[in-house]
């Protein structure tokens, strides 16, 4: 798959994610099914909800550069940074859904290691350009 259609359907499951989030967040779903059981109160879903959806909106971002659908106001240094840090965040993420106490929470494991593996997939064709690149000077 290459880089481009690779960012296109990781911020297509970024805009699905952040709806589900939302619908957290309005209180459609309940939280008590998310964060591993441990939200106590609106208060605790409303500030998590608030981070995951700013989270998202930032990776949409970073993504955005990636793809050139933005102009850089990151380096691309930092931006493959950022991406190897979602990487690495994914992975770990799907290790704790497999081992989650809800099924639903199970079920999210395969969503993040789709993400993880698409993460791999754009910062992957990224190192081979970049030999292909050298190479051809």
């Amino acid at each position: 798959m290459n880089p481009k259609l690779t960012i296109k359907v990781l911020l297509w499951l970024i805009a699905a994610v952040s709806l589900f989030h939302l619908t957290i967040l309005i209180k459609i779903i309940p939280y008590e099914i998310t964060w591993g059981g441990k939200l106590k109160n609106d208060a605790e879903m409303y500030l998590f909800e608030s981070i995951s959806i700013l989270i998202n909106l930032f990776l949409t971002y970073v993504l955005l550069i990636k793809g050139e659908y933005v102009s850089k106001l990151i380096p691309t240094k930092v931006v493959n940074i950022i991406l190897w840090i979602f990487l690495f965040i994914f992975g770990l993420n799907t290790l704790g859904n497999i081992f989650a106490e809800t099924l639903f929470e199970k079920s999210l494991s395969l969503l993040t290691l789709v993400f993880t593996f698409l993460l791999w997939n754009v910062l992957k064709k990224n190192k081979k350009n970049k030999v292909n690149k050298t190479l051809t000077i």
